[in-house]
């Protein structure tokens, strides 16, 4: 099989996936997008539609901003 990308700004994005490390070959770039977009699989996208969808909409999801409580720790 042979595939071909013809979209400069997709190249870039495999290149600059294969720069970080995080890939070795543009196959395993290829394997993980698809895997992440497997049927039935939520994303991030999905919980902003929910919360978008929500019928309590004027529930307030910002976290407080206080300070935690931080013990020491030994390392």
């Amino acid at each position: 099989m042979t595939i071909e990308i013809t979209s400069p700004d997709v190249e870039a994005l495999i290149e600059e996936r294969l720069r970080s490390g995080a890939f070795q070959t543009v196959e395993d770039v290829i394997r993980d997008a698809l895997r992440a977009s497997e049927p039935g699989k939520r994303t991030g996208a999905d919980l902003v539609r929910v919360f978008q969808a929500s019928p309590w909409k004027d529930i307030d999801l910002e976290s407080a901003s206080e300070v935690s409580p931080v013990r020491d720790v030994d390392l």
